[in-house]
């Protein structure tokens, strides 16, 4: 199963360049979330754009399959990709920016989502647990009764792109989902979490 990871933003609320090659413990955060995807068994292509040109270069690099979009918006490259890709069935769309994602979580989604039977699945996080770490949802919907933020980790059916898909919301109680990069203070508490988390 395909995985996009959506790498054509340009990160200015971060403000420390491409985004995607912000490193934690190390490593790019997009490393540690193609490398979710492929532990969970799936094949991770990343979106890029014209805003991101070195994770371009680091995706020739470390040969990893990438499509360049024109970078006019989230949804507008993630069409563009699966017009390229010629996607029909279910695939997973991922931000590149959630480090802390792990492979057993993925497969639990996609587990939730085959239960489902709906066309699509989208995950959130109660924003309990982003308070409890001092993270700042952006946006929130009551997900289940349970004020809740999105996780930025969703499955699509390829075939109905364009249209409405019927959608399974799936609430995750997992402390490492709360971190989605934007601000340079979100990185400071991520590098003081992240070694606990990962364990």
């Amino acid at each position: 199963m395909r995985a996009l990871i959506m790498a054509g933003g340009e990160g200015t609320r971060l403000g420390m360049g491409e985004k995607p090659l912000v490193c934690i413990a190390g490593r790019p955060m997009i490393s540690w979330v193609i490398d979710a995807f492929t532990k969970a068994g799936c094949f991770p292509i990343v979106v890029t754009s014209d805003k991101t040109p070195y994770t371009k270069n680091w995706c020739r690099a470390n040969d990893i399959p990438f499509i360049s979009t024109d970078g006019r918006g989230y949804l507008e490259d993630l069409n563009s990709a699966v017009d390229v890709l010629e996607e029909e069935g279910p695939f997973f769309i991922s931000v590149s920016d959630i480090p802390c994602l792990r492979p057993e979580t993925i497969c639990a989604v996609w587990n939730a989502y085959l239960d489902s039977g709906m066309d699509a699945c989208s995950t959130w996080i109660p924003i309990a647990l982003c308070r409890e770490f001092g993270t700042e949802p952006r946006y929130q919907l009551e997900i289940h009764g349970t004020p809740a933020s999105p996780v930025g980790i969703n499955i699509l059916k390829g075939s109905l792109m364009g249209g409405e898909q019927e959608e399974f919301r799936l609430l995750l109680h997992e402390h490492g989902l709360v971190f989605n990069v934007n601000t340079r203070s979100e990185l400071k508490l991520l590098e003081t979490h992240f070694q606990s988390l990962m364990v």
